[in-house]
């Protein structure tokens, strides 16, 4: 066995990944593909879709918005439609929000929570079938701020606990159909989601450079620092792994 085949540990498996299109959801489409998985990468913009794809064969894409009411059995259809089978249900897409209690409305938590908890729920509503057939594994995208607190942004931290404590209790009622549940909680990592949050060019800037500098090991994250270990979970060797929330994020945790 060559060595690049002995790295092939997901090779012939099927992974959606969602929010595909940037940052850790495209780190991780190409990192699985790497693997040796066939991936469908879903996300709103189809030309940031292509640009994941163009980077390593074995990606297809699907431009879809996640918390539209058909966009599960779309999503999980065309993949196993393409290929099959699915295997792995990778629940990145997602989006943060900086406001204040003051500033809140209605409308921003009804949006956060539609697209943090209530799209990926039902993503992995339609993959049941299926991954009850490939004893397959579902990996949900958390944050550090899923279990610590992030003055400004409650109800982000919140709808990611949300994220967490699902998670944990999908891997207890899903474990007898040899399905795995797991999490993966970034800490702060280079994206475009600050860019989209609401904040100003400047603003965003400063909250970077703020970030940098309380995290113990120094710096940001990058997107391959998170999505190896989403690749980990998925992986065989993690078959008796399941209802675990795993950390990357440098140390903030811990401060």
């Amino acid at each position: 066995m060559t060595e690049a085949q002995h790295h092939r540990t997901l090779h012939d498996h099927v992974v959606v990944v969602t929010g595909a299109g940037s940052g850790i959801g495209r780190a991780t489409a190409v990192a699985m593909a790497e693997a040796g998985a066939r991936v469908l990468g879903v996300g709103r913009r189809e030309s940031a879709l292509k640009e994941t794809a163009a980077i390593r064969p074995g990606i297809a894409v699907l431009a879809a918005d996640v918390c539209a009411p058909e966009a599960p059995e779309t999503i999980i259809a065309t993949a196993v439609d393409r290929w099959g089978r699915l295997d792995v249900l990778v629940n990145n897409a997602g989006a943060t929000a900086r406001v204040s209690l003051d500033d809140l409305t209605r409308a921003r938590v009804t949006d956060l929570f539609d697209l943090n908890v209530v799209a990926p729920t039902m993503l992995a509503q339609a993959a049941l079938p299926h991954l009850r057939r490939s004893r397959g594994s579902i990996i949900n995208i958390s944050s550090t701020y899923g279990h610590r607190p992030q003055p400004g942004a409650a109800h982000y931290a919140a709808s990611k606990a949300a994220l967490e404590q699902l998670t944990r209790t999908w891997a207890v009622e899903l474990a007898g159909d040899g399905i795995r549940v797991n999490s993966v909680a970034p800490g702060p990592t280079e994206s475009e989601a600050l860019g989209v949050s609401g904040l100003t060019r400047e603003q965003v800037v400063e909250v970077k450079r703020e970030q940098a500098s309380t995290i113990p090991l120094g710096r940001r994250g990058e997107p391959e620092d998170v999505a190896s270990w989403i690749v980990r979970f998925a992986e065989p060797a993690a078959s008796w792994l399941t209802g675990q929330v795993l950390t990357v994020d440098g140390g903030l945790e811990l401060v």
